[in-house]
Order: C-alpha cells, then structure tokens, then sequence
C-alpha cells in the first residue's frame, strides 16, 4: 500500500485544493491529510481566522472520495510526530516551499512539489466575499 500525506489550512474550500488532493490521491492508495488546528489558524493567518473550525473542515475533508484520514496538529512537532508516525511514501507540499525546510519531509521516502492551480487562495475568495457587501 502506497501511503500518501498532505497538510494545509484547508478553510474554504476551493477548486486549488481538490486538485491537490485528487492528485495526490492519484499517486497512491491512502490518503493523509494534516490540518491546522484552529489556534495554530489563527497566528498563521490573523485573528478572523478559520472561517470554519478545525471539526468542520475535518467534516468537509472526510467526506472527499480522496481523502481516507484527517489528522490535526497543534505546532510543528505535532506536525512532524504525525508524519513520522505515518512513514508516508510520498509528501506533497506547494511549490512555494522549493528550497525552503518542509517539516517532517525527511521521514518520506519521496517530496513532490505541487504547482499552484489558477489563482485559487481562501484568502482571495474571503476578500471577494466581504467586496460583495
């Protein structure tokens, strides 16, 4: 069994992550996605985050056909305890991580770098919303 890991926010949504997922889905059998806790959420990406709790978007991932098993981490050891727990055969992470350290990569046996889809970002369809009025 090939074993597969993804982490993100995953907040809203968007057409960006569904094809990182089904991609990654594509390269294996099992499919690990790491979500931030809501604390976490909030120093990375300010006080009016997540939009939905870490349960729902825990609920919304679950309930992919891609996605097998939904973990949450809490900081970057938690992060790293949870992929080197899982021995993924392969981590994919964006491509703006090439050459920057990716946390727990050294316990897959391979990284692939994902290209951004588009011009999908939560933060950018938030914004759209809140122009809306």
């Amino acid at each position: 069994m090939k074993k597969i890991f993804v982490n993100g926010t995953f907040d809203i949504l968007h057409r960006g992550h569904l094809e990182l997922l089904n991609y990654a889905k594509s390269l294996g059998d099992y499919l690990l996605v790491g979500i931030d806790n809501d604390e976490r959420v909030k120093e990375k990406k300010g006080l009016t985050r997540p939009i939905y709790n870490q349960e729902e978007r825990k609920f919304f991932l679950e309930n992919l056909k891609a996605v097998d098993e939904v973990g949450i981490f809490y900081d970057d050891s938690s992060l790293e305890g949870m992929i080197k727990e899982y021995k993924p055969d392969i981590m994919i992470v964006g491509s703006d991580w090439k050459g920057k350290p990716v946390i727990g990569s050294h316990y897959a046996a391979k990284l692939i770098f994902f290209d951004r889809i588009g011009d999908y970002a939560t933060t950018k369809t938030i914004q759209s919303i809140i122009n809306r009025g």
